[in-house]
């Protein structure tokens, strides 16, 4: 009678275990789904474009040069350094450090600027972040061009300029991006109606992605269409996408 009973206790422990390893998985599918689900149409074509954002997620780092700097980001945990010319800069994770032969070496706050070029170079794809509401925007027309737009905010508490705004633009036909709009709440922590453009038409094939060979920001009128280049193009070259990660220390501060 004993060993009948332990039987069936066992198989009601072994069910009720089958159950709710069940319910674990669907309730994290239903997760996924419902995190897919926030991203608008059109976001997704774009970002398909572009490479495909399930092939993002699995990247692991991605290396490039701009203004004769090294830039190097962890894709999956957005740990940064920067080597240029007698200084680095990074983020390992908890806060921001710089390294300098001199106080000249680097003229700026490393805080804002450790990954201010990842955000320009990893577009569209930074824009599918955790933690961004997404809304229709207004299209602009540029030689003859009407390009769609997507309005991207962020909800309270959300990085260290929350109230920053973007504005992606794309071609109503490739649907590729081609415009991008922001706004710079950094350093008045207040929100903004003042917004810079920049133009995203020269591409190259990163392992993959579609990623900006160069961009260039452009002038625009009262109405917020761009007129004409503001100056000369930021030019990123030697970009790697890679499927290995970097270490930890590799983004830690180096010993003076």
């Amino acid at each position: 009678m004993r060993k009948r009973i332990s039987l069936f206790l066992l198989v009601v422990l072994v069910f009720a275990c089958k159950t709710e390893i069940k319910k674990e998985v669907n309730d994290e599918v239903k997760k996924e789904v419902e995190k897919e689900a926030t991203y608008p149409k059109a976001l997704e074509d774009v970002l398909q474009k572009h490479g495909g954002l399930d092939a993002w997620r699995k990247a692991k780092s991605l290396t490039y040069k701009v203004k004769g700097q090294e830039h190097m980001t962890d894709l999956q945990t957005r740990k940064a350094v920067i080597h240029g010319e007698n200084f680095s800069l990074g983020y390992d994770g908890k806060e921001v450090w710089l390294s300098q032969k001199d106080s000249t070496a680097f003229k700026g706050n490393p805080e804002f600027y450790y990954n201010l070029y990842f955000y320009f170079y990893a577009m569209p794809f930074v824009l599918a972040d955790d933690g961004i509401v997404y809304s229709e925007m207004d299209p602009i027309t540029f030689e003859g061009i009407t390009y769609p737009g997507i309005k991207i905010s962020y909800k309270a508490n959300v990085g260290v300029s929350p109230d920053d705004n973007y504005f992606i633009f794309y071609h109503p036909e490739t649907k590729q991006m081609a415009w991008l709009g922001y706004t710079v709440t950094y350093y008045s922590k207040k929100p903004s109606k003042k917004f810079n453009i920049i133009r995203y038409n020269d591409w190259e094939n990163v392992n993959g992605f579609i990623l900006p060979k160069s961009i260039i920001w452009y002038k625009k009128n009262e109405q917020g269409v761009p007129t004409e280049p503001a100056g000369e193009p930021t030019v990123f070259s030697s970009a790697i996408i890679s499927q290995t990660s970097l270490s930890d220390n590799f983004f830690s501060k180096p010993a003076e």
